[in-house]
């Protein structure tokens, strides 16, 4: 009789055990791969807002001094008064020896514009408070051009709303603590246009059930000129 080499009961059992315990790892395998996923995609929206932000940001303040040869300091209706010419083209903390000094709007229809949003006849942004009530939808699809599909490539949203808030502090101390409003000024207009960019999701994944906002500010700076005298 001729024996012949085979696998020992032992050695199945134990092939076995070692085959169940990488199926019960598999799913939990799975679901760190999604989750890691979408991570990705929430920090990839993330970096979209963000350098959505800093383009807005390169806007003009208001459309009133959307011309770059004309961009003075506009008038506005709700602010700290400490903000407004304090006499010479000057604001509080601006020396009054200074050789610059502020442009500023004394009347007219030169004023910050109280309503945000595209102006009439506008198609398109020209200055920061334009973006105000634009959403997208942030795209994770680059489908026949060789890319990657996401599973999440049309759940992410972004919304930008552009609001006045609350200059008031109290400019004339030596220093002083100011911390930015989140809720809108209750009427008119101020020195400050706060810009917030929200990330929202529809899918049904927890880690991109979040809402998540970026928030900035533009400010009435308008520009300055050396102050000059005139000799007859």
């Amino acid at each position: 009789m001729k024996m012949r080499r085979a696998i020992a009961m032992i050695e199945l059992i134990f092939a076995i055990v070692i085959i169940g315990i990488a199926l019960l790892a598999a799913p939990q395998l799975l679901a760190t791969t999604s989750k890691s996923t979408q991570v990705g995609i929430q920090q990839e929206a993330i970096n979209e807002a963000a350098s959505y932000v800093n383009m807005i940001l390169t806007y003009p303040w208001d459309e009133n001094d959307s011309n770059e040869s004309d961009q003075p300091v506009l008038h506005v209706t709700n602010g700290d008064l400490e903000l407004d010419d304090q006499g010479n083209g000057r604001r509080i903390g601006v020396p009054p020896g200074a050789s610059r000094v502020f442009r500023f709007y004394s009347g007219g229809d030169k004023n910050a514009s109280s309503s945000l949003g595209l102006e009439a006849g506008e198609s398109s942004p020209n200055d920061l408070d334009d973006f105000n009530g634009q959403t997208q939808t942030l795209v994770y699809d680059s489908s026949g051009s060789g890319g990657v599909d996401y599973l999440e490539k049309t759940t992410v949203q972004m919304a930008t709303s552009i609001q006045y808030v609350s200059d008031s502090a109290n400019y004339a101390q030596q220093s002083f603590n100011y911390n930015l409003p989140t809720s809108a000024l209750g009427t008119g207009t101020s020195n400050i246009k706060e810009i917030a960019v929200t990330l929202t999701s529809s899918s049904s994944s927890p880690e991109l059930q979040k809402t998540i906002v970026l928030r900035a500010f533009g400010c009435n700076v308008g520009s300055y000129e050396y102050a000059h005298r005139t000799y007859y």
